[in-house]
């Protein structure tokens, strides 16, 4: 049987779950062996009832919905999303229609167009959609893809100069140039017109191209602000239709495309790029997931082989088995390696390229690793260390530009804290900054501020993410301006928690219950996975895995038994505690299948746990 604690409140619930209200303790957990307490999260049981009714679901899925924000009229969206009930207008899109307008036109002109992307899966998917629709066309457009390391982020005149001395005319820049200034004013200069797709935050004033379309862009009214570049893009491929169409560039021959066989690419970027998945960005994830499981992409089939996936496509696989391999090429490899992968129609080149991505995701793990250990090292002893400072900078000569933003993920979820690492190379008196913040505080915002007040050399990001450039003297002031600037963020946000769907018994952990859950999917931010509480289970078969994951049965007072994980957790209370064995825990954690062997079960991932006994102690 699941147990349920209901709360009720009256307030009415926006669909984006934005609305914060008070909720209790769960269990009694005000700060666990993690240091966060336990919450359950809020609902309007009289909501609850009437979605239980209308759509047939149990009260736990029900509530589930309702904590989520969603309402009686969008239900309906929520657990069946459509395209046509949620594509936005593209014509919403401040720029849309001159940049449809300026591509339709160099398709029916010849004009020589270049695609610029970013290296990461947001532009390599980004840019494989616009490839293979122009490629449907009959025209095959060229990739760029700077190198982070020799190149930087983003666009530059001396990149800019080499396209157009290739030939180019027309330069589509995509998941990235809404805060390339510079290098489009230079553009402008030698005769390259420039389209901006983005998503990243931008200044009131746009850059001088010739279109820039962001949906964060200041005054644009399209609602869309939480999409990817991919899905940026493939708006963009319906305001291409729709002027090609208008134009008459359809026939018998060669029809009108049906984009959604290219979901696939803009539910990796999507997932990826840790966007919000509500409204029509989850629903270009669910059935972009659902493209993808016809494997018709030869280069994410044969990623998916390399990476020894199995079962049908889902967040999980891709963002830990397709995304990393795809990212490695241009952390520590060839900068254009996902965008080949992504866009190529050939299976042979693909298996090659899936091959050699897979080896440099191995190679990345090892660097990834080195970089973490030293930089825990040096905030363990203390020297550019404030527990109880807001936000965490930590910076290392040569460590690898390429995961330091892997790393400060890392951190932040060791820490619990926005984290900004930086690596240093003193040859060029330079450090490249990559940051990673907590739920509730912008970071991307505060690197920008910094970079206005004159800190640094570059920056900008989400409110999740960020990166910079710096001078290596600036980053004590860094630190000290962050410090300042997220005090009040840091504090607002109060003491972290972890919220809570549900009460259950082992026994009632089982592949129904997970199954009937799953029609919340796809999970991300906005959209948070199913969190369960055990209350009163005993670690039993405790062992420590190669990895620091602490594997173990989590035995009921009952008898019954279920099996979990602790990801990464040897080293902390959690995982120590769990080691140790002895009396009983309260216990929060994800289910997730567990088809070993033909077993069709459920094992539960744990997130945290609390020792009752602990409970009162200083």
């Amino acid at each position: 049987m699941v147990r349920i604690h209901v709360t009720r409140y009256s307030p009415a619930m926006p669909a984006d779950g934005a609305l914060n209200l008070p909720s209790s303790v769960f269990l009694g957990v005000e700060r666990s062996l993690s240091g966060r307490a336990w919450r359950e999260r809020p609902a309007d049981m009289a909501v609850v009832r009437d979605i239980q009714q209308r759509h047939g679901l149990t009260e736990p899925l029900a509530r589930a919905l309702v904590s989520r924000g969603v309402t009686l009229d969008h239900a309906e969206h929520y657990l069946r999303p459509t395209l046509k009930a949620l594509f936005p207008d593209p014509s919403s899109f401040t720029d849309m229609d001159r940049a449809a307008e300026i591509l339709i036109d160099a398709l029916e002109q010849g004009r020589p167009t270049m695609v610029f992307a970013d290296y990461d899966v947001d532009g390599a998917t980004s840019a494989a959609q616009l490839v293979r629709w122009f490629r449907y066309m009959g025209v095959e457009l060229p990739i760029y893809i700077p190198d982070r390391l020799t190149e930087g982020y983003g666009p530059s005149p001396a990149a800019f100069r080499k396209i157009r001395d290739g030939g180019a005319e027309l330069v589509v820049t995509l998941d990235c140039g809404a805060a390339a200034y510079d290098a489009i004013t230079s553009a402008g200069e030698i005769g390259l017109e420039v389209v901006v797709i983005d998503h990243h935050l931008m200044r009131e004033d746009p850059p001088a191209a010739a279109a820039v379309v962001n949906p964060n862009r200041p005054g644009c009214q399209s609602g869309q602000g939480v999409l990817a570049a991919a899905g940026v893009t493939f708006v963009l491929l319906a305001a291409l239709n729709r002027e090609a169409r208008k134009r008459g560039l359809f026939t018998d021959d060669r029809p009108q495309p049906d984009l959604r066989q290219w979901l696939d690419l803009v539910a990796l970027g999507e997932v990826c790029d840790v966007t919000q998945l509500v409204g029509f960005n989850r629903a270009l994830t669910a059935l972009g997931l659902r493209t993808m499981g016809a494997w018709a992409n030869p280069g994410l089939k044969a990623l998916f082989e390399v990476g020894k996936g199995s079962g049908d496509p889902s967040v999980f696989h891709a963002g830990f088995i397709l995304g990393p391999r795809i990212n490695a090429g241009g952390r520590i490899g060839r900068s254009d390696l996902g965008a080949r992968l992504l866009s190529t129609d050939d299976p042979l080149e693909a298996a090659a390229l899936a091959e050699e991505l897979d080896g440099l995701n191995t190679e990345r793990k090892a660097v990834e690793a080195a970089v973490v250990e030293e930089a825990a090292a040096l905030l363990e002893r203390g020297s550019n260390f404030n527990p109880d400072a807001p936000v965490i900078v930590v910076a290392g000569d040569d460590w690898h530009p390429g995961v330091i933003g892997i790393v400060a993920g890392r951190l932040r979820e060791r820490y619990r804290k926005p984290v900004v690492v930086i690596g240093v190379d003193r040859a060029a008196n330079v450090g490249k900054g990559s940051g990673r913040s907590q739920p509730g505080v912008n970071l991307g915002k505060a690197i920008q501020a910094a970079y206005e007040a004159g800190l640094l050399m570059a920056g900008g990001g989400h409110a999740m993410a960020a990166g910079l450039s710096i001078r290596p003297d600036s980053i004590p002031e860094l630190r000290a301006f962050l410090e300042e600037r997220l005090a009040g963020e840091m504090e607002a946000v109060g003491v972290e928690s972890v919220e809570i769907d549900a009460l259950l018994q082992p026994r009632a952990a089982n592949r129904a219950l997970l199954d009937d859950f799953q029609r919340l999917a796809p999970f991300g931010p906005g959209n948070p996975e199913p969190m369960f509480a055990l209350s009163q289970v005993r670690p039993d078969r405790v062992s420590a895995l190669k990895g620091g994951h602490v594997r173990m049965d989590l035995v009921g007072p009952t008898g019954d038994r279920i099996k979990a994980i602790s990801w990464r957790s040897a080293e902390t209370p959690l995982g120590q505690r769990l080691l140790a064995g002895g009396g009983a825990l309260d216990v929060v954690g994800k289910l997730k299948p567990d088809d070993y062997m033909g077993r069709n079960g459920v094992q539960l991932e744990i997130e945290d746990a609390n020792d009752p006994r602990a409970r009162y102690s200083d």
